[in-house]
């Protein structure tokens, strides 16, 4: 059998090769509209069962499929994968285009959500209904049949230019090398990114290079260089190539300049047939804000409340950085160098002395620990077929039974796109011997362990590791046994974020710390007075951080509302406009940051990056009630409280997608939603 059609348990990782994909996927597409026509015989009814739900039923064995296939595309991008992802996906995108604009499957949908049965279903299965509703419109369904054709060849052109601009920005970050043969031209670096670089060298297939140190644009190490090296023309040539990736200045191939104007100008004329005045009203309509004028009114809010703390961060550093480092010009590239002089200078301390008490086993037993206690399960390793050697798989049982499993590949690679990210392999659903456990993707891109010693992460990585958690969860505990709306499936965008940034909270709380860290040398937990300068230093330079996350999801909203292709200011001039309007810091002219953007031209937060500022109000609300939990048991209790935990669990994890996020929330805390937690946990009240 072909493992790919394989639907019995888990993807089949240890037989999967590139040359399964096309037959599998032509042969699931071919029985999926062979199902579509049989239902759409007027003998079949407009019922759930009949109807509805055999369609969910093959959705999932395409998805599930195609998924593995994405995924193997997205953590193995080697040639044969991506060219075996690459020749299907134009047949796929045109799959999933013909199924939202078939008017003779809309029909049945509005037929059975005027019918008889209706009313009676549960209000799970009429919300999936009514998603549905809303999707074919937003698909085309509705559209004359004449445009139908040009609106699908719309689709299919935007998947393949997203895949390209992802992979564009994989070979551009591929493509360039730091070699170093002097060590003293690499003084400040901590030890392990030196000793990571001096492994990458001694892998190098080019011998004549060997015994110096390989320095890459991936994020292992490329952050630490920018952090810590001295050398000021390395932190600037490294600068340089990691902001102009996949633009103009490198490889014609790989510039994705032409490309996000192809993206914009198709997305603008998608939303032009649908009747929109601009595909930032397209994305909004499945989410919680209601308007762009709404979220930029956030925006903006949120803007004018941090940037007096941007302002004074900004003269802090440059005043810094003029009197104690002899910079009297700070440029974009000594930011972060100068930024973590600066921290050690009034903290005393380096993240990378904080780094040496993370090493991975403890930071897992910690991460574990707070999900045991906050919701009632246990996590134990599990055995899987996997697709590379460092991925380990893990099982969640709650009372005695299993509930979730997930797969955790921690470690950067050529292969591996960048950044860090959750993914569904299985889903949450009845099926015929009872239910279907969630299983997910848990993806990051931290440093490998190097001689034969665990790795050790930043802070920065185990808040990261926390985030992708939460999503993790948010898919896992669900309790909803309809697909549609189970785990994150039907979650409203804006508010996907918010169990993965309530999770990151945790990463701040001394008893929590206590269980998850360890000297990598001395096998000490974090002392406690390290842990006070953390604390000091948790909201350092974070007016700057909020002013940077507003800058980029106003200039995502401003260019899905306001681009033109071939008139008005290019996505460029939009960025300066924007900079100018909310930036404190303004980057060189030739940064192309854009080219990079993947979250908006190549993932799903196209005129919704805003989100991230939006659920964090939602998620700092919602840590708030641990700490009120804490609070009312007296000084030094834990915001691990389990009553609270439950409720949280019951409320809006367990949820899913099966009721809007707003009436979860407020079911939760009570009350609507305030921003007063977060701009107190930014030190900005």
């Amino acid at each position: 059998m072909n493992p790919l059609l394989d639907f019995s348990g888990l993807p089949r990782f240890d037989a999967v090769q590139p040359e399964h994909v096309a037959p599998a996927i032509r042969q699931l597409l071919d029985e999926n509209r062979a199902l579509v026509q049989r239902l759409l015989d007027a003998a079949t009814p407009a019922t759930w069962e009949q109807f509805v739900q055999p369609l969910v039923d093959a959705g999932e064995r395409f998805s599930r499929s195609w998924g593995t296939v994405g995924h193997l595309h997205a953590v193995n991008d080697v040639p044969p994968w991506r060219e075996a992802y690459n020749e299907m996906l134009p047949e796929v995108s045109s799959y999933y285009a013909e199924l939202g604009q078939n008017l003779a499957l809309f029909a049945k949908y509005k037929a059975l959500a005027t019918g008889p049965e209706y009313a009676g279903l549960s209000p799970v299965r009429r919300r999936i209904i009514d998603n549905e509703l809303r999707d074919f419109r937003l698909s085309g369904a509705e559209l004359p049949e004449d445009q139908k054709p040009r609106f699908k060849a719309i689709q299919e052109e935007l998947s393949a230019l997203e895949t390209k601009f992802s992979e564009n920005i994989l070979d551009a970050t591929n493509a360039h090398v730091e070699w170093i043969e002097n060590e003293a031209d690499i003084a400040g670096l901590p030890d392990d990114a030196k000793a990571a670089a001096k492994a990458a060298a001694e892998k190098d297939d080019d011998v004549a290079k060997r015994g110096g140190w390989k320095f890459t644009l991936h994020a292992p190490s490329y952050l630490p260089v920018m952090q810590y090296c001295e050398n000021r023309e390395l932190r600037a040539r490294m600068y340089r190539a990691y902001v102009t990736r996949a633009s103009e200045f490198g490889k014609d191939d790989w510039n994705n300049g032409p490309l996000i104007d192809k993206i914009l100008a198709l997305r603008a004329e998608e939303a032009a047939m649908l009747g929109y005045a601009s595909y930032a009203e397209v994305s909004l309509t499945p989410k919680m804000a209601d308007t762009p004028a709404q979220v930029v009114t956030f925006l903006r809010d949120m803007a004018s409340k941090a940037r007096p703390y941007a302002e004074k961060d900004v003269a802090e550093l440059r005043d810094f950085a003029a009197r104690e480092l002899g910079l009297t010009t700070l440029e974009s590239w000594d930011i972060g160098w100068a930024s973590e002089k600066l921290r050690q200078a009034r903290y005393s301390f380096s993240d990378d002395e904080v780094k040496q008490y993370f090493p991975e086993p403890k930071v897992l037993e910690g991460l574990f620990r707070v999900i045991e206690s906050l919701f009632q399960v246990q996590l134990s390793t599990e055995t899987a077929p996997v697709w590379h050697p460092d991925v380990r798989f893990f099982r969640i049982e709650r009372a005695g039974k299993l509930i979730g499993q997930f797969y955790l590949d921690l470690y950067a690679r050529e292969t591996k796109r960048g950044g860090a990210w959750m993914g569904d392999a299985l889903s949450r659903r009845l099926v015929a011997n009872g239910v279907q456990t969630p299983v997910a993707y848990l993806n990051c891109n931290f440093p490998a362990p190097i001689g034969g010693k665990p790795a050790t992460f930043t802070h920065d990585d185990v808040i990261t590791l926390f985030h992708e958690s939460g999503h993790g969860l948010h898919h896992m505990l669900t309790q909803v046994d309809e697909l549609p709306v189970s785990g994150i499936s039907g979650v409203e965008w804006d508010a996907v974020e918010l169990p993965s940034q309530f999770m990151e909270n945790f990463c701040w709380e001394w008893d929590v710390l206590q269980g998850m860290t360890a000297h990598a040398e001395t096998g000490k937990s974090l002392p406690r007075d390290l842990y006070d300068k953390m604390i000091a230093a948790k909201n350092f330079q974070s007016g700057l951080v909020t002013l940077r996350q507003i800058e980029f999801g106003l200039f995502d909203l401003r260019v899905h509302s306001e681009f033109k292709p071939g008139a008005g200011p290019s996505v460029m001039t939009m960025l300066d406009e924007v900079r100018r309007e909310v930036a404190v810091l303004v980057p060189p002219e030739w940064n192309r940051f854009p080219n990079s953007f993947s979250h908006i031209f190549a993932g799903g937060y196209a005129a919704g990056y805003y989100s991230y500022k939006w659920a964090e109000v939602l998620s700092a609300d919602a840590y708030a009630a641990f700490e009120e939990a804490a609070a009312s048991k007296g000084a030094g209790s834990s915001t691990l409280d389990a009553v609270t935990g439950e409720r949280f669990w019951r409320e809006i994890l367990s949820i899913g997608g099966s009721r809007p996020a707003i009436e979860s929330f407020k079911a939760f805390r009570g009350r609507e939603p305030s921003p007063d937690a977060l701009l107190r946990h930014s030190g900005m009240a």
